[in-house]
This record gives C-alpha cells, sequence and structure tokens, in this order.
C-alpha cells in the first residue's frame, strides 16, 4: 500500500473513537486513588530540608549538633556524607564538569538549593530540627540574566566548567544566505517566554524501603520520567536488579515536571542508611523553590525573509534558554523544536543557534511540550508581524504559507518529515466553529464600548511519539538511536484478558487506552479487560508518557502484542479446522471458515485449547496465551547527519486557535470572551480523554500568556514561590473552549494515532498574545514578551500614550 493510499484512508473500528468513560475515574470519584503520599509502611519516618538563602555562596560550616538533640531526630546529612557515597546525576549534554547532587557541598549555586537533609520520627519534628541548624555562608557574585551570564566577565556558575555556556550549536539548513537576498523584505524582532511551570496540585512525593535481606530498594513515587530505574540504581551505586520502582502509584498531575530523581536518591540514601522506611513529600515553598519543577526561560531573536506576496522565505533564529544553576534533560528542550522547527509552514531554510546558559536561578526541568511551546509563539508571532508589515490579513499570510495536503509526507530543512496533516481544512474548521465575521463584528463593538479588543490566531504543531533524536543531536558522546515501549498481554483459563505496562501515569488514562486498543484487535469488550502497571523488575522497557508518545508508542505496543495473540488463536483454529490460515477469519473472538461460516470454533473453545488440549494444538506451539510486543519509534534508529539533519519525531499533530479577547485600558485586565481549537491528532483512541487533555492544555497556555512567573529579585531570591505570587488561573478566566475536530490519520502508526498529550498549550499562548496584541494595536502598542499580565499592558500602554505625546511615536 502507498503512503498516499494509507494516508487518505478512513478507518472504521468497534471500539477506538467511541465515547466511554476512563476505566480510571472510577477510582478517582470514589476517593480511591493510591499516590505516593498514602504509602504507609511501618516505622516510616520523614524528612525535612535546609534550603540555602543565598543564589551564590560558600558553606563555611554546618552545626546539626542542636537539631541532634531534639527527640525523635534520626539523622541529619549534609553534601559532605551523600556526596561522597553516590555518583552525581548526568547532565543530558558533554559537560563532565558540572555535576550535580542532591546536597550542596562546599558551595550553593541558587536559592532554594538543599544544603542539609533531616530525618525524623515526623515531618513536623524534621521541620523543627531543620530551623535549629546553623549554616555559616560566605556570599559570593552571583548572575540572574541569561544574556549577562554569556559575558566573559560574568561569574561563572561552575568554574571548572570555564563559561556559563553549558550548549550553544548552531545549525544551518538550506541555503539561508541567499533566500534572505533574494527575498524583498526581512523583518527582525525580538519575543521572551517567561520562566512557567505546570504546578501540580501534588507535589513531588516519595517513599523508598531498604530489603537488606533482598538487597532490593522499592520505591513509590509520583513519578513520570524517562530511564528513572536506571538512574537512581547508578547513582546510588546499585545494580540495575536493586531498585524496585513500584509504577502502580497514582500521579497527581505532572506534565512533565515528576521528575524527582534529587528527591528520590537522598530518600533511597537514607533509607538505605537507616535500614528503615523513609518519606519525603515536599511542602509548596520546597516544591516551587527548589524542587527542579520550573520551565523555559528563553529569548529568541528572529528574522525573517519574505516576499511582496507573503510567501515566507527562510528564517534565522537565535534562541538563549536559562536553563538555572544545573543541567539535566533541560538543554534538551532546545532540541525538540528542531523537529518542527518551521512550524506548518513552507519555510525553506533555516539558521537555529540554540544556546542553553547556566544562572544562579532554580535548574529548569523538562516541561510539558518539551520546548515547542515557546518556539511555536516565537513564529506565530513573526507571522503576524510579517501580516501586519504587508498590511494583509493574518488568516491570508497563514494560509498562503501552509503546508499544503497533498505535500505530505513533507520534509522540512532539519531533516524530519512530517507524516501527514491538512493544516488549511482545520484552519478553516476553526473559522467557521468561531464564525469569523461576527467575531470581528463583536470585536469592533467591544472598541466602541471603550474597551481594547483583539482576535488572535495560532496555527502551530505538536510533534509527537517521543524518539530520542535530540540526545544525539545535542550531545554526539550519546549514541541513543532507540525509544521503545512495551506491552504484555495474557489470556487466563476462564478467557479474562490482562495486559501490563511498566510505566506510571499521570492522568493520561493509559488503563483506557490500553483497554481500548487490546479490545479492538481482540474484539472483545474493553471494559472486561484489565491493565496493570508492573514494578521495573517486573516491566517491560518503556521510556515513560513523555513527548506525547502513548497513544503511538504504547497503543502501538499493546496492539503488537495483541495481534500476536490473535495470530495464535488463528493457528489454533486453522489446526482443528483444517483449513489454512488464509481461509480463516477472525470475528468477536471466534475463528470461522471464510466459505462456511458454520464452521467456527468459539473463544471459550479456543482458551481451553491452548491451556488444557495441548493434544489439540499445532505441533510444536507453545501452550497457554501470553505475548509481549516491544515497539521502535516509527522512523526512528537514526544518527543525526554532521550538519544536525534529523527525523526528531515521528508524527505531527496540528492546532489551530482562534481568540477574542477584550482589554480593559485602564487597568490592563484581559478577558476571552470565545475561544475556538481546531484539532487533528490523527484517529483518536479515546476522544473524551483527547479532549479533556486539550480543555487543561489550552488552561495551561492561558497561565503562561497572562499570569505564570517565576520571578527573581536582584539578589537572586524566588519572589514567586507562593500562590499569592504565583498566579494561576482558575475557572473564573478560562473561558468555555470549543474544540473542533478533525482526522488525517498517520501512515506510520496501527491505528493512526499522532499525540495529544500537549495538545492546547502548543498554541494556546501564541493566539492570546496575538490576541491581545491586536487590541493593543489601536493605541499603537504591543508587547513581546510573556506573560502579559495587567500591569505589564497597563505600563506599556502608559508609555506608549507617553512616547505620542512627546511625538516620539515609533515601534
Amino acid at each position: 500500500m502507498s503512503f498516499q493510499e494509507k494516508r487518505s484512508m478512513k478507518p472504521a473500528f468497534k471500539y477506538i473513537g467511541r465515547h466511554r468513560r476512563a476505566v480510571e475515574h472510577r477510582r478517582f470519584v470514589t476517593g480511591q486513588g493510591r499516590y505516593a503520599a498514602d504509602i504507609r509502611l511501618h516505622g516510616m519516618s520523614h524528612v525535612a530540608i535546609v534550603a540555602s538563602p543565598y543564589a551564590s555562596a560558600r558553606i563555611l560550616s554546618i552545626d546539626a549538633s542542636e537539631a541532634l538533640k531534639l527527640p525523635g531526630v534520626l539523622a541529619v546529612i549534609t553534601g559532605e556524607e551523600l556526596n561522597a557515597a553516590i555518583d552525581p546525576m548526568l547532565p543530558g549534554v558533554d559537560a563532565p564538569s558540572v555535576t550535580r547532587y542532591p546536597l550542596a557541598h562546599e558551595v550553593v549555586r541558587y536559592t532554594g538549593e538543599w544544603v542539609a537533609a533531616v530525618v525524623a520520627e515526623s515531618r513536623a519534628i524534621a521541620e523543627d530540627a531543620a530551623e535549629l541548624i546553623y549554616v555559616e555562608y560566605e556570599t559570593t557574585p552571583h548572575v540572574l540574566d541569561a544574556e549577562k551570564a554569556m559575558d566573559a566577565s560574568a561569574p561563572l556558575v561552575h568554574p571548572k566548567h570555564g563559561s556559563n555556556i553549558i550548549f550553544r550549536r548552531k545549525f544551518t539548513w538550506g541555503p539561508v544566505d541567499d533566500h534572505f537576498g533574494q527575498s524583498a523584505h526581512t523583518l527582525s524582532y525580538r519575543v521572551k517566554w517567561a520562566r512557567s511551570s505546570t504546578v501540580p496540585i501534588e507535589t513531588f512525593a516519595v517513599a523508598c524501603e531498604w530489603n537488606d535481606a533482598q538487597q532490593v530498594l522499592d520505591v513509590w513515587a509520583s513519578i513520570q520520567m524517562p530511564k528513572y530505574p536506571d538512574l537512581l540504581a547508578k547513582c546510588l551505586r546499585l545494580p540495575g536488579n536493586g531498585v524496585r520502582v513500584h509504577y502502580d502509584v497514582d500521579v497527581g498531575g505532572s506534565y512533565g515536571v515528576k521528575r524527582g530523581l534529587k528527591h528520590t536518591i537522598l530518600v533511597g540514601y537514607l533509607a538505605r542508611k537507616l535500614n528503615r522506611p523513609v518519606r519525603f513529600i515536599e511542602d509548596r515553598l520546597e516544591n516551587m523553590r527548589g524542587g527542579d519543577m520550573q520551565g523555559p526561560d528563553r529569548i529568541f531573536d528572529v528574522t525573517l525573509a519574505f516576499d511582496t506576496d507573503g510567501t515566507i522565505n527562510a528564517m534565522r533564529m537565535r534562541a538563549v534558554d536559562d536553563i538555572g544553576a544545573y543541567s539535566g534533560r533541560s538543554p534538551l528542550q532546545l532540541g525538540k523544536p528542531v523537529g518542527a522547527i518551521v512550524g506548518p509552514y513552507r519555510i525553506k531554510s533555516v539558521e537555529y543557534d540554540a544556546v542553553s546558559v547556566m544562572t544562579n536561578k532554580t535548574p529548569q526541568e523538562a516541561v510539558r511540550g518539551f520546548g515547542q511551546a515557546p518556539t511555536n509563539y516565537a513564529i506565530e508571532t513573526g507571522v503576524d508581524k510579517v501580516a501586519r508589515f504587508l498590511g494583509m490579513s493574518r488568516i491570508y499570510i497563514r494560509n498562503r504559507n501552509l503546508i499544503r495536503s497533498d505535500e505530505f509526507p513533507y520534509l522540512i530543512p532539519s531533516g524530519t518529515y512530517y507524516d501527514s496533516g491538512d493544516y488549511a481544512t482545520v484552519f478553516r474548521k476553526a473559522l467557521d466553529a468561531a464564525v469569523y465575521d461576527e467575531l470581528v463584528r463583536q470585536r469592533d463593538f467591544l472598541r466602541q464600548q471603550g474597551q481594547l479588543a483583539g482576535v488572535g490566531i495560532s496555527t502551530c504543531l505538536e510533534p509527537s511519539g517521543g524518539n530520542s533524536s535530540f540526545e544525539p543531536l545535542f550531545n554526539p558522546k550519546n549514541e541513543t538511536t532507540t525509544w521503545m515501549d512495551s506491552c504484555l498481554v495474557r489470556v487466563d483459563l476462564a478467557g479474562s484478558v490482562t495486559a501490563l505496562m511498566g510505566t506510571s501515569t499521570s492522568g493520561q488514562a493509559h488503563e483506557t487506552l490500553v483497554s481500548t486498543v487490546v479490545g479492538e484487535i481482540l474484539e472483545r469488550e474493553p471494559d472486561t479487560i484489565r491493565v496493570m502497571h508492573a514494578d521495573s523488575l517486573h516491566a517491560l522497557p518503556s521510556n515513560s508518557p513523555v513527548g506525547s508518545r502513548m497513544a503511538i508508542m504504547l497503543g502501538g505496543a499493546a496492539a503488537g502484542a495483541a495481534k500476536k495473540i490473535r495470530a495464535k488463536l488463528l493457528a489454533v483454529g486453522a489446526h482443528n479446522l483444517g483449513v489454512p490460515v488464509e481461509a480463516l477469519i477472525y470475528e468477536n473472538g471466534e475463528v470461522i471458515v471464510k466459505d462456511d461460516r458454520s464452521r467456527r470454533i468459539p473463544w471459550d473453545q479456543l482458551i481451553e485449547i491452548v491451556h488444557r488440549k495441548y493434544h489439540q494444538m499445532p505441533p510444536g506451539m507453545e501452550p497457554g496465551l501470553q505475548e509481549k510486543f516491544v515497539w521502535e519509534v516509527p522512523t526512528g534508529g537514526k544518527m543525526p547527519t554532521e550538519d544536525g539533519r534529523v527525523q526528531m519525531y515521528p508524527c505531527h499533530s496540528f492546532e489551530s486557535h482562534v481568540v477574542l479577547a477584550s482589554v480593559d485600558p485602564g487597568t490592563g485586565k484581559v478577558t476571552l470572551h470565545r475561544y475556538v481549537c481546531g484539532h487533528d491528532c490523527g484517529v483518536m483512541i479515546s476522544p473524551d480523554v483527547v479532549h479533556g487533555m486539550t480543555y487543561g492544555g489550552v488552561a495551561h497556555g492561558l497561565g503562561a500568556a497572562l499570569m505564570e512567573k517565576f520571578a527573581y529579585s536582584e539578589d537572586g531570591q524566588l519572589l514567586s514561590g507562593t500562590f499569592m505570587d504565583y498566579l494561576m488561573p482558575s475557572a473564573m478566566e478560562v473561558p468555555p473552549v470549543t474544540i473542533v475536530d478533525h482526522c488525517t490519520p498517520s501512515p506510520l502508526t496501527e491505528f493512526g494515532q499522532k499525540g495529544s498529550g500537549e495538545a492546547g498549550y502548543l498554541g494556546s499562548a501564541a493566539a492570546i498574545a496575538g490576541a491581545i496584541n491586536d487590541a493593543l494595536a489601536e493605541r499603537g502598542a504591543c508587547i513581546d514578551q510573556l506573560p502579559m499580565t495587567p500591569f505589564a499592558i497597563w505600563r506599556t500602554l502608559q508609555s506608549t500614550a507617553a512616547r505620542t505625546q512627546s511625538g516620539d511615536n515609533h515601534d
């Protein structure tokens, strides 16, 4: 079957795409979820942290004598003890001198960095003891601004590294200079994406118990992280089978930030040292200030080359990302956008200068979208600016540049093929659902009422499938070329189906996903299929739910295992019916002769044969009914080329947002009146789950656009460490969202599905920002940095008015 034939197929499914209550909802609604904080182990002790009050300082001494006298205190450890007993965490890029441990030793590099840990019989006692520990510091120079940190005279966060730049690479894909020289116009601009996060309701929690008899560390954690047990074992100097992570713990929200490696190393060490269970649950300040859960903090300098007719030919982009004081996977957040560096547009060449910089701030970690949402915002801002420069419609400019449906698979300059899409149709459906002409009339009416009002538009991509390509791209010493996932399916003697997956879940309804897929292949009612989370010693390979990958990867693995079960049942049927397998069909669990449907073997009889009647099985066939399947990422398995071309992610979902917003010119307050999101993630396995993630993603992007920011004072103190200062959208700010579905199946996946875990978020901030700038344009004002808080908007209006009055009104 050709690519185009497969792309144009309109599949019909029995269970996939059907509205169905998520399996997980029952236990959550009835209060029977089991979270890390619910773990109760006999003799459990608790941890509290002593954190640095300085952004940069030398630790001169630590006196824990008074703390150790407090009844109920079991131990106090510092970095001197812990770091001698463990290996450092990996930096993600080739920077061996940037070492990172759970506890600081000799120096601290950001306010909130952990300096000591207290273990006590209760959290309250541990907190009281922590206040009795005296740490003597000598402050040293610090740097908080990423661009200043790049200067040769800036204080070095890690002097042994010799620079605050931990990664920099300039990629050139295509004849950029030629395209710039041939273009009629160029336009340069700068945008900023402020440091924000997902801030789930549940902070990170972990409990560890050392089994001395088995020499195994048992771990229960609110985790979402690839290679978590492997990295944990390495850092604790344990064999890989010396750590058992229990993945059957519910995670109270993550969106990428529940990494928790340093937390678990600390707690695991303490559990082994004390030979008793130890638990650590961050309080909100610990989470916000030192929990390694802050996200991209990025400055974009972009220049676009385009023609008078609105065709965008080439782009130069420099992205400077402030990753904070240490490097985990955060530099790689500049890598994912390589796979969608031109967005959904036919931009022919790109120069991309990716710069990852260390400062004396809390370290970044992976956040939903893994750096793609800020890049989408930067690109969409440029498209709007081109339209304004040419005096053309933003809709026209997008339609002029969108990749056409007949051009797929489409190769972008950075070496990635987009698998499928119909961007113009999804865009049109979103505009139609918003009733765009009426939206413009509403905007004009609001303006007549004295409000500033605007319409925002974005057309963005969601790369999905969680490939490993950014790892060797950003670190040639890392030759990882597979990010497989797996599933095991078994059918017992009673005919009941059970599936096993080796990962945690944090709200993405993976049990629903697997049961639906297995039910589709085996044609058994999904609600009768039980899905279990294995622990890491019983689990099959998994790279966890990151990068919008589980519908593609776990779904593909579950389908593969179920297809092996079905094939075995067909072989058993062929043997007993005395016909070739090709003469049979599988229908509703039965094996039927095509030309004589009266000849059939029902499900229960097939199951009895494979479990009990070996004499009726084909010679040499293994009895029982259990199969596993490990699936490699479609299009994966290749290293990048020397010039950095790579197939980054296999699948590409598309979303188009249309927003009507108003701004109170006196206060800067923003109100969203209408919100439409057109969305195409291929075949939706569970539409209600996809819609739920899209709603949440829109709210997440709204927060990044209008409210959320981890702000720091000049001396490096976090100014937004509580929900009094770090503002997030509530039901009052999030408008009703209309979701318009469209489906262009991926030719690379089992059912045509693409990823959707980052849906909504990847385009909402760009669209909301566009709506506000459309509103501010009435006053000749513009904001090119997020969040667009009421004060930022008010200040911009005031400064624009002052320039106008002074006769200095230019952009």
